[in-house]
């Protein structure tokens, strides 16, 4: 069984989720929030697999309750849940540490294969939440740098050290921060450049001058 946390300022949002997600005898939800504050403090003493997470709530915001749940170092997996625009929240999301991205009006078809999907340990991102960031590639490459519209500073850092051929330990070491962390970084930073081999991530830090070649010493 999934567990899971529900953070919506909205009772009866929740209350449909909860059903929808129960129904599939694959889940459990575990508690609610209405608040990112309490969405933070409950994480903290549940420890979910998952927090579908809404991003507009009175308070703290569902992006800045991402950034601080990813920073208590937990297991779990942050699923965003929103009726906003890709356009303006995806990449503000991501950064923060989610590892999906679902918008609410495909909820009752898409919402367990989200769940799912971030289970595996695989990010989870509609068809055009991909194509924002094809163009967000494309304008860093029109900007004679590729993929700064896309990464944040922190993923810039981890690819390089992971181009550079560093484990995740080996990274967060540099970082100061946890392997998971870093992990955390290596797979959102993929995810957005549309990578998934290391060869493929020391040709980007190349070409984009995050890596030299020796030669260029």
């Amino acid at each position: 069984m999934v567990r899971v946390l529900l953070v919506d300022d909205h009772k009866v949002v929740r209350a449909g989720l909860r059903a929808l997600l129960e129904s599939t005898g694959r889940v459990d939800v575990v508690g609610e929030a209405s608040s990112g504050e309490e969405a933070v403090s409950r994480a903290r003493t549940l420890e979910p697999d998952i927090i579908i997470m809404d991003l507009a709530m009175p308070g703290m915001g569902g992006v800045q309750a991402t950034r601080h749940v990813t920073a208590l170092g937990l297991e779990t997996k942050v699923l965003v849940l929103t009726i906003h625009d890709e356009d303006e929240f995806l990449i503000p999301a991501l950064d923060a540490g989610a590892a999906g991205f679902l918008n609410k009006s495909v909820a009752d078809t898409d919402l367990m294969g989200a769940v799912e999907a971030v289970m595996r340990g695989h990010s989870y991102l509609p068809s055009r939440a991909a194509a924002l960031m094809a163009r967000r590639r494309t304008q860093g490459a029109a900007s004679g740098n590729p993929g700064s519209g896309v990464l944040s500073s922190r993923e810039r850092t981890v690819i390089e050290l992971y181009a550079r051929g560093l484990s995740a330990s080996e990274a967060a070491e540099e970082m100061f921060l946890s392997p998971k962390t870093v992990e955390g970084y290596i797979a959102r930073a993929k995810t957005k450049l549309g990578l998934k081999k290391r060869r493929e991530i020391v040709r980007f830090a190349l070409e984009t001058g995050l890596l030299r070649r020796e030669s260029d010493d």
